[in-house]
C-alpha cells in the first residue's frame, strides 16, 4: 500500500522507535517556534542546560501575547526575549510584528519539513505540508539543543474533501463540522489529513484555518499535501524556491476515513463554553451580540479581513455592537491598508488593535458580563476572554460581519438579500514585510542575557519520593483546560517569567483558595483529581510547572490531553489513570491517599500502581500510560534533571 503524506513526513525525520501506532518514536525537528507567553521559559531552561546556540536548522522566538504594557513585567521580558534570541541564536519578531502562526507560515514555511512549537496551534503549518506540532517549552529546549522529539506514533484520519463551498461559508466553517463530529477528544491519537478534489477551492490560509482548529479535537497535528496552491502561496510570499511538492500516493493506506462534501456545509458556530459545540447558525440566529471580533491565528489570512471589509462597506455596525479588529500581522496590516480594506472597517465601526493575539487570549477586549461576544478565534474556554461569566461564540469571519450590523447572531446568507457575497480572489503580488524580523547574529556566544526583577531562575525539581502521600486538595470535572489549571489574561501571563508568583493563581477559577491550601503541603506534597481529557488546550508547561512549586506529585485522571500529560512528565508529576473510571467519583476533596513504593513500581515497569484511600479505607487501581523515557525523567524528577545526569547528551 501506498504511504500517505502524513507517514512520508515522519518516515523521512524518524531518527528512534518503529512506526507502529500506540508506539513512541522520536524525530528530528528542522524548526523550531517559541512565543513570549512560552518562550521566556524556554529560555530560561536553554541557559540552565547551558546550551550555546540553537541546533535546529531554524529558530523564531515570536512576542506575541502579552503586547500590553501596563508596567514593567511585559517589556522586560521583550528586552529578554531579545537578548536570548541573539545569544541562543534565533530569529526574533519584534513586538507589533504579529501572530506566531501566520508569520511563520509567510517567512519561514517550507514543505516537507517538520516544525515543533511551543504553542498548541503550531499545527496551522501543515497547511503547507509540513509535520508541525505544539509541545511544551522544555521539549522545545530538547529539540534546540539536538535531542530528537518524542511522541506517541499517531494513527491517520484521511479526511476526503470534495465540492466547493456555497456562498457566505468559508474555511472556519469546515473545520467547526469536524469539531461537530469529532468535539474536542474524538481525534486524541491521530494526525487528520486533508485530500481530495475539494482542496483545489482551499487557499493555503484556508487550510491554515482548518489546520490550527485541528489542535481543538485532540489531534497531535494537522496535514495538508504541498500541491500547486502552495506553491502559488510561496510565490506571493517571494519564497518560491522553498516550494517542494509533497503528496500521498494514489493508493495510500489511512487509518480512518471520513468526507466531506463542502457544498453542503452551511454556517456553523460553537456555543459557550467549548469549541466542541457546534449547532447552525441559524438554530441560534436573533441573540443579541456585545461583540463581534475578527482576527486570530485560527482567521489569519488577508481575505478573513477582505470579506468583512466588504460586507460592512458603506454601512455601519449596530450601535450596540464592539466591532473589534485584530490584524495577524504588520504585513497583513499592510496590505489591508494599501487595498483600501481598512478604511472601510474603520469607517464602519471598527475597533482597531495591533497586530498580535490580544483578545483571543485574554490580552484585552474582554466582552461585557452577561452580554454574548462572536470571535473567529480558535477556542472559548470559560473566562479564557478576560471575563469570569463570559459567553463567548466561535464563528466565521462573514457570521461576526454580518452579526455585526444587524447586532444578533445572524445567518450570514440572510445578507443575500442587500448584497452579492463578496468572493475572495488572492492577489498575485502582496507587499512583503520583513522589516520587524531580526535575523540571528553569527556569534551570540558573548550576549548578556538581560533579566528584569521579575525574571527568575527555575525552581529546583526534586527526584520523585519513594512513596507518595498527602490529601486531594482539588477535585476537578470534565474537559479541563489549562486556563482553568492557570489562567492568561493581562493579570496572570506578565509572571510567566517568575513560577513563585505565578503560581498563586493555580486553579484559582475554580476554587479561590486552592493556592493557599497548597502551600501548606508544598514539601509534604498532595494529588489533583480530575475528569476526562485532563489539560485540553493551550500547551503553556506553566500549568504543569505551578502545580508541581506547590507541592503537587501525581494526578489521577480519567484521562489526559496529550501535550499537558507530557508537561507534567517532563516536570516530575506522574499522571496516572484511572483502570476504572468509576473510581473518580468515589474519591472527594481532602480525602488522603496514599501510593506506596511508586518509585520501585515505576521503575520496575509495573503496569499496575494500587492507591490507598486512608480516610475511606478503600483502595484504587490506577494505570499510567509512559515510555521508559518518560519513567526515567519522572524519576528524576523532571527532563531538565535527566539531561543533566547524562551530561547533556
Amino acid at each position: 500500500m501506498g504511504e500517505t503524506v502524513t507517514h512520508k513526513l515522519i518516515r523521512s525525520h524518524l531518527l528512534d522507535g518503529k512506526m507502529n501506532p500506540g508506539e513512541e518514536i522520536g524525530i528530528r525537528i528542522d524548526q523550531t517556534l517559541t512565543q513570549d507567553a512560552t518562550g521566556t521559559l524556554v529560555m530560561l531552561e536553554l541557559e540552565a542546560m547551558g546550551l550555546d546556540r540553537t541546533k535546529a536548522a531554524v529558530s523564531v522566538q515570536y512576542v506575541d501575547h502579552n503586547l500590553i504594557q501596563s508596567d514593567y513585567r511585559n517589556p522586560d521580558d521583550h528586552v529578554f526575549l531579545e537578548s536570548a534570541a541573539r545569544r541562543f541564536g534565533l530569529w526574533y519578531s519584534r513586538p507589533g510584528n504579529g501572530v506566531s502562526h501566520p508569520v511563520h507560515q509567510e517567512r519561514f514555511g517550507v514543505p516537507g519539513q517538520t516544525l515543533l512549537g511551543s504553542d498548541s496551534h503550531t499545527p496551522a503549518a501543515g497547511a503547507l505540508g509540513m509535520l508541525a506540532i505544539g509541545a511544551g517549552g522544555l521539549e522545545l529546549a530538547m529539540a534546540m539543543a539536538g535531542e530528537p522529539f518524542y511522541f506517541t506514533m499517531p494513527e491517520v484520519l484521511g479526511v476526503r474533501l470534495t465540492g466547493e463551498l456555497p456562498d457566505w461559508v468559508s474555511a472556519k466553517d469546515v473545520v467547526l463540522e469536524m469539531l461537530r463530529r469529532y468535539d474536542v477528544d474524538g481525534c486524541v491519537g491521530k494526525v487528520i489529513e486533508y485530500h481530495g478534489p475539494g482542496l483545489a477551492s482551499l487557499s493555503a490560509m484556508d487550510r491554515h484555518v482548518i489546520a490550527n482548529m485541528g489542535t481543538e479535537m485532540g489531534a497531535t497535528t494537522t496535514v495538508f499535501p504541498a500541491d500547486d496552491e502552495v506553491r502559488r502561496f510561496l510565490v506571493r510570499e517571494g519564497r518560491e524556491d522553498d516550494f517542494h511538492g509533497l503528496d500521498a500516493d494514489k493508493d495510500a493506506d489511512y487509518d480512518q476515513l471520513d468526507e466531506i462534501d463542502l457544498s453542503s456545509v452551511e454556517p456553523l458556530i460553537a456555543l459557550p463554553s467549548s469549541p466542541g459545540k457546534v449547532v447552525p447558525v441559524r438554530e441560534v440566529a436573533g441573540r443579541a451580540i456585545y461583540q463581534a471580533y475578527i482576527g486570530s491565528s485560527a482567521n489569519p489570512g488577508l481575505r478573513d479581513f477582505a470579506v468583512p471589509a466588504a460586507i460592512v462597506k458603506g454601512r455601519q455596525v449596530h450601535p450596540s455592537v464592539s466591532f473589534d479588529v485584530n490584524p495577524t500581522s504588520r504585513q497583513m496590516l499592510e496590505n489591508l491598508a494599501a487595498r483600501g480594506e481598512l478604511a472601510q472597517l474603520i469607517r464602519a465601526g471598527a475597533r482597531l488593535h495591533q497586530a498580535g493575539c490580544n483578545g483571543c487570549i485574554g490580552m484585552g477586549q474582554a466582552p461585557a458580563t452577561g452580554r454574548n461576544s462572536l470571535r473567529t478565534v480558535p477556542r472559548n474556554f470559560p473566562g479564557r476572554s478576560g471575563t469570569k461569566e463570559d459567553a463567548v461564540y466561535l464563528c466565521s469571519p462573514e457570521t461576526a460581519a454580518v452579526s455585526a450590523l444587524r447586532g444578533e447572531i445572524t445567518d450570514p446568507r440572510d445578507m443575500g438579500g442587500e448584497m452579492d457575497y463578496p468572493r475572495f480572489q488572492e492577489p498575485d503580488e502582496i507587499l512583503v514585510n520583513t522589516d520587524m524580523l531580526v535575523p540571528p547574529p553569527d556569534d551570540g556566544g558573548e550576549t548578556e542575557l538581560v533579566k528584569g526583577p521579575n525574571i527568575h531562575s527555575l525552581p529546583e525539581l526534586k527526584p520523585l519520593p519513594e512513596g507518595l502521600e498527602g490529601p486531594v486538595l482539588i477535585k476537578v470535572g470534565e474537559d479541563i483546560s489549562t486556563d482553568e489549571i492557570l489562567p492568561a489574561g493581562t493579570r496572570v501571563l506578565p509572571y510567566r517569567s517568575n513560577i513563585v508568583a505565578i503560581s498563586r493563581f493555580t486553579f484559582e477559577g475554580i476554587d479561590e483558595h486552592y493556592p493557599e491550601r497548597a502551600e501548606e503541603y508544598q514539601h509534604e506534597g498532595h494529588f489533583v483529581v480530575a475528569g476526562s481529557n485532563y489539560g485540553q488546550g493551550s500547551s503553556r508547561e506553566h500549568a504543569a510547572l505551578a502545580p508541581r512549586h506547590l507541592g503537587v506529585k501525581a494526578v489521577l485522571a480519567k484521562s489526559f490531553a496529550r501535550i499537558h500529560a507530557q508537561n507534567l512528565a517532563n516536570f516530575g508529576i506522574v499522571p496516572f489513570v484511572f483502570e476504572d473510571p468509576d473510581d473518580y467519583g468515589r474519591i472527594r476533596r481532602d480525602d488522603l491517599l496514599r501510593i506506596p513504593k511508586v518509585r520501585e513500581a515505576l521503575a520496575n515497569g509495573s503496569e499496575i500502581v494500587e492507591a490507598e484511600n486512608v480516610t475511606r479505607e478503600e483502595s484504587y487501581r490506577l494505570t499510567y500510560r509512559l515510555s521508559g523515557r518518560q519513567v526515567r525523567m519522572i524519576l528524576a524528577g523532571s527532563v531538565l534533571n535527566l539531561y543533566r545526569e547524562n551530561g547533556g547528551d
